[in-house]
């Protein structure tokens, strides 16, 4: 008897890992029909280990992905290999998927990384502006082009899973993660938010496997109440909402996304009404899954279940029966091992039913199928030439161009390519870190030469003729005086990302306004380019500015501001928030208090 049970048991193997068939193309019923096999001959553990992700980071030994059959690693925000270039990335998934493969039941990992702006943690990678930047360009099938593009450098290094993208619509500025939405306007946001999940999830990969999008955070992290957040600013806090007006308001943007068959969502840190989201019930199963329709696995945010109120223990048991179905650990706070015993004392105590475990794995295993990570676990080292390909970067290029908006041009804009004299000034100006932002190789991004790309300055040099005398000077403090001469200044923020972004007030730097104010002095004529995450506060300054573009976090490829610059193409982008003459006032800003209504752009 035990002999022919171990045979039918190497069958069942042979069955769902060697199917010539690519699993994603089977149909619904079928992928149901193993995963119903699969979920018959797993123990508890097997169940607890597949809704359990860890940083790879943070793993005690790489034998505990098999022993505990673990479902998913993730590379949180600098979470890399030790030489950071794609080739180590790709071996590092191959050794971690290969380990995964020696588990009793051989299921393969789901392997998820923050590719919010292209491959943003791989050095080399094609970095596309940040979404506030898309969200100018108002352009779905350019968002396509740059989510597709972003899959196909993802799959390239073997990843399955992108969190993105945020379908956050920010209503106050002060937020650090302002950014990380297209518009405040939800519809927008919806529009190209659907186009964002089809180019993940339709991209054409060398492997054959689709990776896998993720709609965040669910719900409301753009809407919070200033004050309610850690810090006593907007981060993780409270949103103030109505159940009808969380219908007709947030609701529709993940509807489409859901429609459009995203396979993951992602809680959101934020607390609806004073509840937290993990542990939202109403939100997570009767709205989202129930009412929405949503059939892939909703994973929590980074440790996102340990703010719940309560210890540990409590906050499982309640994220999980809200109807989280991946529990993002981590590993960093709370030990792994941790979760994974309390998770199943939970469900031997009848704290959390059996049947949910089974809902939550089920979801799992679903998303695995249909993305045919079954069907091709290891990944081959036949793309990793997609990674910053020249066609990545013409995307990338055209993004920022189109994502450029002109708000001031007395007589500036087009500069001549053959001018006799030019100065370029300012912090931003050659400075690759500042113009991609946060989540740019490490999780807070960084300052100068951090990955490959063209600075705004390349862009200027490239685009000029030869003859054209270049002055470059940080802080204008070593230029003499001119008679008119135009000198273009580049300023803003330095890169942050979630928390750390967090702000009371959007004013300029001091030491920006000291270089333009230089360049003034010295008799100079300014053109003035702003490198931000939100909209910051210009109304006291612009008056003196001959002309001004916004060019949000523009990535990689400083060419495509010079592209607007120097009249190759002509500006089209618009404002995808309103920009108050106060920003602090935020997207709710009343008419006769904005400076630039939204869609404005010369």
């Amino acid at each position: 008897m035990k002999k022919y049970i171990v045979f039918l048991w190497s069958l069942f193997l042979i069955n769902i890992s060697c199917n010539n068939q690519s699993n994603s193309k089977l149909s619904e019923n079928q992928i149901n029909k193993k995963v119903d096999e699969i979920i018959e001959i797993m123990n508890i553990d097997e169940k607890i280990g597949q809704m359990t992700q860890i940083d790879q980071r943070f793993l005690d030994t790489i034998t505990d992905i098999s022993t505990y059959s673990i479902g998913s690693l993730l590379s949180g925000g600098g979470s890399h290999p030790e030489i950071n270039e794609p080739q180590a990335w790709l071996d590092m998934y191959n050794k971690y998927q290969s380990e995964s493969l020696k588990s009793r039941l051989q299921i393969p990992l789901i392997y998820g990384i923050d590719a919010v702006h292209g491959h943003n943690n791989v050095y080399g990678a094609t970095i596309f502006p940040q979404n506030i930047g898309l969200g100018a360009t108002n352009n779905p099938e350019l968002i396509y082009k740059i989510s597709e593009a972003t899959s196909i450098e993802v799959a390239a290094t073997g990843i399955d899973w992108t969190f993105s993208p945020c379908l956050s619509s920010p209503e106050d500025y002060r937020w650090g993660r302002t950014y990380e939405g297209f518009s405040s306007d939800p519809k927008r946001v919806e529009k190209l938010g659907e186009a964002a999940v089809m180019g993940y999830q339709n991209a054409k990969t060398s492997s054959g496997k689709s990776v896998v999008a993720c709609a965040k955070h669910f719900i409301g992290d753009g809407n919070t109440e200033f004050g309610t957040g850690m810090r006593g600013l907007l981060d993780r806090g409270n949103t103030e909402i109505s159940p009808e007006e969380l219908k007709l308001k947030l609701i529709p943007k993940y509807q489409a996304a859901v429609d459009a068959n995203v396979q993951t969502v992602m809680a959101s840190y934020n607390s609806w009404n004073g509840v937290k989201c993990h542990g939202s019930k109403e939100l997570l199963t009767d709205i989202l899954k129930v009412e929405m329709g949503f059939k892939g696995f909703v994973i929590s945010d980074w440790q996102g279940i340990d703010e719940i109120p309560g210890d540990y223990k409590s906050d499982i048991i309640t994220s999980i029966n809200a109807g989280i179905d991946m529990v993002m650990v981590s590993g960093q706070a709370q030990p792994y091992k941790k979760f994974m015993r309390l998770l199943k004392e939970s469900v031997e105590e009848g704290s959390i039913s059996m049947e949910r475990i089974d809902d939550a794995v089920q979801r799992i295993l679903k998303v695995k199928l249909r993305s045919g990570l079954f069907d091709s676990p290891l990944v081959e080292n036949n793309s990793l030439n997609t990674i910053g390909s020249d066609d990545h970067r013409k995307i990338a290029r055209q993004a920022v161009r189109e994502s450029v908006v002109l708000l001031k041009n007395e007589n500036i804009i087009p500069i001549s390519k053959n001018i006799n004299k030019l100065v370029v000034s300012g912090r931003g100006a050659d400075n690759l870190g500042m113009q991609c932002g946060g989540w740019t190789i490490d999780w807070q991004g960084g300052q100068g030469d951090i990955t490959i790309g063209t600075t705004i300055l390349d862009g200027i040099k490239n685009a000029v003729s030869k003859d054209t005398n270049i002055l470059y000077s940080e802080n204008a403090l070593d230029l003499e005086d001119s008679d008119g001469d135009l000198a273009i200044v580049v300023i803003g923020e330095d890169p942050y990302t979630e928390f750390f972004g967090d702000k009371e007030n959007l004013d300029l730097m001091d030491e920006d306004l000291n270089t333009i104010k230089n360049l003034k002095n010295k008799g100079y004529k300014v053109l003035v380019l702003l490198i931000s995450g939100r909209p910051m506060n210009i109304s006291d300054h612009i008056e003196n500015w001959d002309a001004f573009a916004a060019i949000w976090l523009p990535g990689s490829e400083g060419d495509g501001v010079s592209d607007i610059l120097f009249g190759d193409y002509e500006s089209t982008g618009t404002l995808s928030y309103p920009w108050p003459i106060n920003t602090e006032d935020g997207a709710n800003a009343l008419t006769k208090n904005l400076l630039f209504k939204i869609g404005f752009g010369l």
